[in-house]
C-alpha cells in the first residue's frame, strides 16, 4: 500500500489548486471571449492597449473553466480573502508534511508563471513533476523518492505554440537573467534552449515532440525560446493538468497527467537502458513503479486508458513498455490485472 497523506491535507491542497486557478481568471482586464479552432474552444482576453487590441490567451474551454471566466469580477472583487486563504494553507500542508520546492526552483517557477509560461501552454515534465503528484493524488512521498535534481524541464508542443496568436510577457532570456541564468551554448552552434543558473546546480531546459525521425531543434514563438525536439513526448503532454507549487502562497503551474507520466517513464527507461543515462533510467523505473502502485489502487480506469493509449501507437511502444515491465515483475502483475 502507498502512504497517504491525511483527507484534511489532501483537501487543503485541492482548495490551495481552486484558489490559484481562481487568481488566475481574477486578472482579466477587458471581454474575454471564446475562440474555436478544428473543434475545441480557447478562451482570450481583449482588451485594449492604447490605440491596439490586444488577445491575452486564457486557457483551453472546459465547464470548469468556462464557469469560472463568468465570474472574473466577482473573484477579482476577492483578491484580499484569496491571497490570505492561500498563505493559511500551504502553512498547513508544510504542517501535515508536504514538500515545499526550494528557493532557486521556486523562484524559477514563481517568474515564469508571472510572464505566462505555464498560462502559454509550458508543462513542467521531469522529477520536478512527478513531486507534483504528492498532492494530486494525495501521496506521502518518502525523501528518497524525490531526490532533488537540479534540472527543471519544460516542453510545449510547437504546433501550440505557433496557433495561440500570444506570447509571454516577458522576454524569457530577460527573465531567467535576472535570476543568475545564463544560456548554454550548443556545440553545433544551434539555438539555445537550456540555461544554467550561475549561483548554483539548477539547469531549465526546453523541450517539444518531435513529429519527425530525426530530434532536433524547434523554435516555440509563444514562448520566445527554442526547444530539443523528443520524440513520445506529445503523448505526455496531452491534457496536462494544473498543480501547485508550495512556494511562497503558491505557485500555479502545468504537468502531465499522473497515468501519462507513469506509463511514459516506463517507455523513456528502455530508451536510456544501457546508455550514458542509464542511472536516470533506473529513476525513471522506481518512479513508474512508484505512481502504477497508487494509480492501479485509487484510477485504475484512468491508468488502463493511458496504457491502452500508448500500446495503440505502435510496435515500438509496445516493446519498450513490456522491456521495462519485464525488469518490474510486481509493477507488470498490477499492469496485467487492470
Amino acid at each position: 500500500m502507498t502512504a497517504s497523506h491525511s483527507a484534511i491535507a489532501h483537501a487543503a491542497y485541492h482548495d490551495l489548486l481552486r484558489l490559484l486557478k481562481d487568481e488566475a481568471v481574477a486578472g482579466i482586464i477587458g471581454s474575454p471571449h471564446k475562440v474555436v479552432r478544428n473543434g475545441r474552444g480557447y478562451w482570450y482576453d481583449m482588451h485594449r492597449l492604447g490605440t491596439a487590441v490586444q488577445n491575452r490567451y486564457l486557457g483551453e474551454d472546459s465547464p470548469e473553466f468556462a464557469a469560472r471566466i463568468a465570474r472574473h469580477r466577482e473573484l477579482a472583487a476577492d483578491a484580499k480573502h484569496r491571497s490570505a486563504a492561500r498563505s493559511r494553507l500551504v502553512r498547513l500542508l508544510r504542517g501535515e508534511g508536504f514538500l515545499p520546492v526550494d528557493r532557486a526552483t521556486g523562484s524559477l517557477l514563481a517568474a515564469m508563471e508571472r510572464v505566462g509560461v505555464f498560462r502559454l501552454g509550458g508543462t513542467i515534465v521531469g522529477t520536478h513533476a512527478f513531486r507534483l503528484y504528492e498532492g494530486e493524488l494525495g501521496l506521502r512521498y518518502d525523501l528518497s523518492d524525490v531526490a532533488q535534481t537540479g534540472d527543471l524541464d519544460i516542453a510545449q508542443f510547437e504546433r501550440l505554440s505557433l496557433a495561440l496568436g500570444d506570447q509571454v510577457e516577458e522576454n524569457l532570456a530577460q527573465t531567467f537573467r535576472s535570476l543568475d541564468f545564463a544560456p548554454v551554448p550548443s556545440l553545433q552552434g544551434a539555438p539555445v534552449w537550456k540555461w544554467r543558473q550561475t549561483r548554483s546546480d539548477t539547469l531549465i531546459e526546453f523541450l517539444t515532440p518531435s513529429f519527425r525521425p530525426e530530434e532536433d531543434i524547434r523554435d516555440l514563438p509563444a514562448l520566445g525560446v527554442s526547444a530539443q525536439s523528443l520524440h513520445y513526448l506529445n503523448y505526455l503532454i496531452a491534457q496536462p493538468i494544473k498543480a501547485a507549487a508550495l512556494y511562497r502562497s503558491g505557485v500555479l503551474v502545468q504537468i502531465p497527467r499522473p497515468e501519462r507520466f507513469a506509463i511514459h517513464k516506463l517507455i523513456v527507461a528502455d530508451r536510456r537502458r544501457g546508455g550514458p543515462d542509464q542511472l536516470k533510467s533506473a529513476k525513471d523505473r522506481a518512479q513508474a513503479a512508484f505512481l502504477i502502485r497508487a494509480l492501479a489502487e485509487d484510477r485504475p480506469d484512468e491508468l488502463k486508458e493511458a496504457h491502452e493509449d500508448a500500446l495503440s501507437r505502435g510496435p515500438r511502444w509496445g516493446e519498450r513498455i513490456a522491456a521495462s515491465l519485464r525488469r518490474l515483475p510486481e509493477t507488470k502483475a498490477l499492469i496485467d490485472a487492470l
